[in-house]
């Protein structure tokens, strides 16, 4: 297995960060990240579609990067079908190749960066659907002793941007496969989230398809959110923020504009962009990085910004947040 010496991962991050690798291996069989984990089982990184991360410092081990490929129908049913796909597919192709394909369920989720490998560890959502809405199961290796082993739904523990990836076995198992459930002939549309149907309707569609949906998400997130080909970035940096009733309530007598979703009877969902504009970051530029003028939740590397300069950024404007509004708000995106 090729293993190269000092790599610029740039390419290899959406925000463009140009930190060094001390080693990089690209893996594209199950068998060779068997063999490779074998002989590295402690001194090494994970990379996946690098869209989800933020480098501020180069990476002293070496960087696994998961480029297992292949899409397979598993499961064919009248309503609906299992589809596996392996880790390192880029996720909108996936989209794409589900539309042509006319396999409903991930549409809204359309034009996100990244794998699918990486997605469930995220448990990725937009606009009203999250993957575990379509999730059926993942394969996953363990680091320890590489063998294969099979989670539910169950299994994964989803929330908001969260999975059982993130939390207690954090660093024990690489993804490798997903295999989704999706529908067919008839498929539920979700529409009433964000500005769906709004741009629906400035597209004069009445009876969107499945496909209609995912042009119409792709039209609004081009209308806010940078490409990071253009731009770098890591579209949405910040989770929004869930807050009590009670707190909500409190900040709607000095902002009664202040919008909201709500979660249950005693819980609130405030949109963090909402809350770092308010705090006046929104399109304010430091040099080479900063906040993007159209959408207050992504922070950009404009030109050859360094990682930890926008992770100070994220800081103050954390702390500002809270000073502000007394609200906590979480990066979503993994500092490294």
């Amino acid at each position: 297995m090729k293993i190269e010496q000092n790599i610029s991962l740039k390419p290899y991050n959406t925000f463009g960060i140009d930190t060094k690798a001390k080693a990089y291996c690209s893996v594209t069989s199950v068998q060779k990240l068997r063999d490779v984990l074998q002989n590295n089982t402690k001194d090494f990184f994970i990379l996946g579609g690098g869209s989800n991360m933020l480098l501020t410092q180069d990476i002293e081990a070496l960087v696994l990067h998961i480029n297992l490929k292949g899409f397979e129908v598993i499961e064919d049913n009248k309503d609906s079908v299992i589809v596996k796909v392996m880790a390192g597919e880029n996720w909108h192709e996936f989209v794409i190749w589900c539309l042509h394909n006319d396999f409903g369920g991930v549409e809204n989720l359309s034009l996100i960066p990244g794998n699918v490998g990486t997605a469930p560890i995220q448990n990725i959502g937009a606009y009203g659907v999250e993957l575990k809405d379509v999730f059926h199961s993942c394969e996953a290796m363990s680091i320890a002793n590489q063998d294969l082993k099979t989670f539910s739904k169950e299994d994964c523990q989803f929330g908001y941007r969260e999975s059982v990836f993130k939390q207690h076995l954090k660093g024990q198992y690489i993804i490798t496969s997903v295999s989704f459930k999706l529908s067919k002939g008839i498929h539920k549309l979700h529409m009433n989230y964000g500005a769906i149907t709004q741009q629906l309707d400035d597209m004069n569609i009445s009876e969107p398809t499945i496909q209609d949906i995912s042009k119409a998400v792709i039209a609004i997130r081009q209308s806010k959110l940078p490409d990071p080909k253009d731009i770098g970035n890591s579209g949405s940096f910040f989770k929004n923020p869930v807050i009590s009733i009670e707190h909500f309530n409190s900040l709607k007598t000095n902002f009664p504009e202040i919008p909201s979703y709500k979660i249950s009877e005693t819980e609130i969902k405030v949109p963090a962009g909402w809350l770092i504009e308010k705090a006046g970051f929104k399109g304010k530029r430091f040099g080479d990085y900063g906040v993007h003028n159209k959408q207050a939740l992504v922070l950009v590397n404009y030109r050859d910004a360094k990682g930890s300069d926008i992770y100070k950024l994220a800081l103050l404007i954390q702390k500002t947040v809270k000073r502000l509004f007394n609200i906590t708000i979480e990066t979503e995106v993994n500092v490294i």
